[in-house]
């Protein structure tokens, strides 16, 4: 009887229930913009932080980015030892012109290639090894990106 017996479990109280969960980190990308006219069009997408993770510095932040700046980040961190996932499609179909509808600029494919987006960032950052290195953080936190930085690791900042 002794090896079934349940084991003596702590009650949760209402403000373990509550309290801030030991580590986080979320990410979204959200409110995709598109600038400019004609082939100058570009849409960007925000991509919102929160975290209290020590190795970011910075626990709350808010970037722009375009898709080149997300084909950045996977170039870079493909030069490690990290297998990267891949990006949504590049839509080239969708680039070309006389085209009856918007393309890349159509709110359907804008709201996919944000949800694709977002699936690939928190998958990288969710990445025990990605989360030092330089490059995610830029990409992250900084507003705009240091494309001429050196690679490395980022040092632990508790």
């Amino acid at each position: 009887m002794e090896a079934t017996k349940r084991l003596n479990v702590k009650k949760q109280t209402l403000d373990d229930a509550y309290a801030a969960p030991a580590n986080f980190l979320e990410i979204d990308v959200i409110n995709p913009i598109t600038h400019g006219i004609g082939n100058k069009r570009y849409t960007d997408y925000e991509v919102r932080l929160r975290t209290n993770l020590p190795v970011f510095r910075i626990k709350e932040s808010s970037v722009r980015r375009r898709y080149s700046d997300f084909e950045w980040l996977r170039g870079e961190l493909e030069r490690g030892v990290i297998v990267v996932p891949p990006l949504p499609s590049k839509a080239w179909k969708r680039q070309l012109p006389f085209r009856q509808d918007e393309g890349i600029f159509d709110e359907d494919f804008i709201e996919d290639r944000r949800k694709g987006l977002e699936i690939f960032v928190n998958k990288i950052a969710g990445h025990p090894l990605a989360q030092n290195e330089k490059c995610l953080h830029m990409f992250l936190q900084d507003p705009v990106i240091d494309k001429n930085y050196v690679p490395g690791k980022m040092r632990n900042v508790q």
